[in-house]
């Protein structure tokens, strides 16, 4: 099972509608754990299987301008080791695949097209793919893809919150790229 999901929303969370905030909750969270239940206990049913939850980067920092979506990455990352331990003995292998900001639609949906982050270079979504891909195939808990991305989870474990939410407002508040 492949469970990727990733809707956000480009905003300040008090300019966000709360149904558009509560579809990125419903999209990146209800969805994918509805999804990872029904098909995960057949799985475990049969004693084998493999589970690739797309989290994020974005779980390891506070998201301005991207709370919502921060904290559902958040959950997930979170949620998919808590439940690779609970299957651990079942044959089913939970991964979590934590990529950074990668080549998709997902900046030009979340009306991110004005912002740093939305205008440059992504990571490549196929080298992505593959690293989550290889990834579960050897039965690892979590990748966090690309070098840059690495970095960036190594330094939000050390820096304080409150600079990680600030180097996100540069990265992801909307007028923020070079025109």
């Amino acid at each position: 099972l492949l469970a990727n999901a990733g809707r956000g929303l480009g905003e300040a969370f008090l300019d966000q509608k709360f149904d558009e905030a509560r579809y990125v909750v419903d999209t990146n969270i209800i969805g994918t754990i509805y999804l990872i239940q029904k098909i995960g206990r057949d799985m475990r049913h049969q004693g084998e299987g493999r589970i690739l939850i797309t989290g994020s980067i974005a779980g390891y920092m506070p998201g301005a301008y991207q709370a919502v979506y921060n904290g559902t990455k958040a959950f997930l990352d979170s949620f998919s080791y808590a439940l690779r331990e609970e299957l651990k003995e079942s044959g089913v292998i939970v991964t979590c695949l934590m990529p950074g900001a990668t080549e998709t639609e997902f900046f030009r949906r979340a009306d991110m097209m004005d912002t740093k982050v939305g205008t440059q270079k992504k990571d490549d979504p196929t080298d992505v793919a593959k690293d989550g891909f290889e990834a579960m195939m050897a039965g690892d808990g979590g990748i966090v893809s690309g070098f840059h991305n690495k970095m960036q989870v190594a330094a939000s474990r050390i820096i304080p919150d409150e600079k990680l939410a600030e180097k996100h407002t540069e990265m992801a508040a909307p007028g923020t790229a070079k025109k």
